[in-house]
């Protein structure tokens, strides 16, 4: 029963709120956002809290080492076999499916991928068993002792892609219908089961005990709680190997491009571990660096990816071309804008934020001023890591995944060797360097060729906005900076704490003042929900304020 305006205007604000938090709630674009940034954080807070009980535990040490190394070739499994993106590709042809109202091949199509892609991963899953040993030794320099540790951590790890495999197809389901609450919470369970394994299991197994978390947290985390909610809403499967249905066939064709190509947003993790393998907690210190560089990335854009995917592919599969590009291009720039300004507070707090993170147990103040230095220096780039992902899935959106996937796969290649001189000219810090290197140009082209394929054009991006942001971001950053220096850092809480409070207190005042004397937009563009030029937008907002349930 649809609820008049009026009524639904009469309900406490608290009460519509907690409709966002039911299972068959249908969101729209700005409630998905917020729903799954607010699952991001906590789920980020739970995933600091594992990194944390890691550097506490085990420090950066080389069992640590050893242990992030080992979710390699599990990541390049996940990589070749499922594209590590198929439910990217699902979501825009089952999304096209249920807009035409043909429910029946959406089901049959989800039923023949699960069951040709579970069987091939199966074997990939067995294989790649098999010949864990040669690839560790080929990929890393490690001693026989931790090589053998590797191989046997990373064989405890394979299994767990098939769950995420199959679990992220499942909640493509449920984002297509945009029913996004139990996707949103199943990284939650996947990393408290990470700790809870390390807890419960660290005395007897070691950092082994993290490893058999996360297989355990990856069946009831992205699996199972994505199953049960593909239950409740009437998902059926039936095992099928029709490899010859036109839709499963067009999902081959989507996913081969991502599948054979190498994106730098995965492979960044791949090379960083390579070359930072030769030198004792080396790997763990830019993992932690780069761990914590992820909660700001999750948050400001994955969360926003994820949410926004089913609304390009639906405006595209509609054909209202000027709302796609609009849509993109306004993320992008909102996105990109917070994600200039945060950075310019990362930056300047990079070592009082590590050290308070972090510094416990056996993770020391000098580990602590390594890891800031890495931070420091993954942050130039958070707007760039932002922004790529939106324009990624705009390709994906538009049913074209060979030219994002080629340019990619060149620029990767490409970039390697600038790895390599960095790393032996500038040692780890040179990594950390490459990595911000890659994914800006990765963007860049991104964005030039969605221009030239005039999917989204430059002229739609608020350019002199983002410069404004940018500006802001730069002479805060360094004053916030300057100041911050008035403190000496050297491995107290107190000072640390002190530090953090006169960085963040000359940041704030420089960012507000900043847009304030440019006269700067940004904070309205951030309030408004979604562009409303368009009337199909101006009605999705009218539902969400009123409360109503549409039909």
């Amino acid at each position: 029963m649809t609820e008049s305006p009026n009524s639904a205007g009469r309900e406490h604000p608290l009460t519509r709120a907690l409709k966002l938090f039911r299972p068959t709630h249908q969101h729209t674009e700005f409630s998905a956002t917020v729903l799954l940034m607010s699952a991001v954080m906590l789920s980020r807070v739970i995933g600091y809290l594992r990194e944390a009980y890691m550097a506490y535990a085990f420090g950066a040490q080389a069992q640590t080492d050893v242990y992030v190394a080992a979710f390699t070739l599990p990541d390049w499994l996940n990589y070749i076999v499922a594209g590590g993106t198929a439910s990217i590709t699902f979501i825009s042809i089952y999304t096209r499916f249920l807009t035409s109202n043909r429910e029946e091949e959406a089901q049959k199509t989800f039923s023949i991928i699960i069951t040709v892609m579970t069987s091939v991963l199966l074997a990939g899953i067995v294989l790649a068993e098999i010949f864990t040993p040669q690839f560790a030794a080929w990929m890393f320099h490690f001693a026989p002792d931790k090589l053998r540790l590797c191989v046997f951590l990373t064989r405890i790890l394979l299994p767990s892609q098939l769950f995420f495999y199959v679990g992220g197809i499942v909640s493509a389901v449920l984002l297509s219908r945009r029913l996004f609450l139990f996707p949103a919470f199943g990284p939650l369970l996947y990393n408290l089961l990470i700790i809870m394994g390390g807890v419960v299991l660290g005395r007897r197994y070691g950092i082994a005990s993290m490893a058999y978390g996360a297989l355990a947290g990856a069946v009831l985390g992205p699996f199972l709680i994505n199953a049960i909610g593909a239950a409740k809403i009437g998902t059926g499967y039936r095992p099928s190997f029709d490899i010859r249905n036109k839709a499963f066939r067009e999902w081959v064709r989507l996913s081969i491009p991502l599948m054979l190509g190498v994106s730098l947003v995965t492979a960044d993790d791949w090379i960083l571990r390579h070359y930072a393998s030769s030198g004792v907690g080396d790997i763990s210190r830019l993992n932690f660096a780069k761990r914590l560089f992820a909660v700001p990335i999750a948050v400001l854009g994955q969360a926003t990816c994820q949410a926004s995917l089913p609304f390009f592919a639906r405006l595209f599969g509609e054909k209202r071309m000027q709302e796609f590009s609009a849509t993109v291009s306004n993320s992008v720039y909102r996105i990109a804008a917070l994600s200039f300004l945060a950075a310019g507070w990362m930056m300047a707090t990079s070592l009082p934020v590590i050290d308070l993170v972090y510094r416990r147990g056996q993770f020391g103040f000098q580990d602590s001023q390594s890891t800031a230095i890495y931070f420091f220096w993954f942050s130039i780039s958070l707007a760039f890591w932002s922004a790529q992902g939106l324009y990624s899935r705009a390709f994906y959106a538009a049913g074209d995944t060979l030219t994002p996937m080629i340019a990619a796969t060149i620029l990767t290649l490409g970039s390697i060797p600038i790895y390599g001189m960095l790393f032996r000219t500038f040692s780890v810090t040179g990594l950390a360097a490459a990595s911000d290197f890659g994914i800006i140009v990765n963007t860049l082209a991104l964005a030039v060729l969605l221009h030239r394929k005039k999917l989204v054009p430059a002229v739609d991006m608020r350019w002199i906005e983002l410069g404004k942001a940018a500006l802001v971001a730069v002479v805060s950053g360094c004053l916030s900076f300057r100041v911050g220096k008035l403190i000496p850092l050297t491995g107290s809480r107190k000072s640390d704490v002190l530090a953090l409070l006169l960085i963040t207190s000359t940041w704030a005042g420089g960012v507000a003042g900043g847009l304030w004397i440019l006269r700067s937009t940004l904070l309205a563009d951030l309030r408004r929900r979604k562009v409303t030029a368009y009337p199909h937008v101006a009605e999705q907002q009218a539902e969400e304020i009123s409360g109503g349930v549409k039909p």
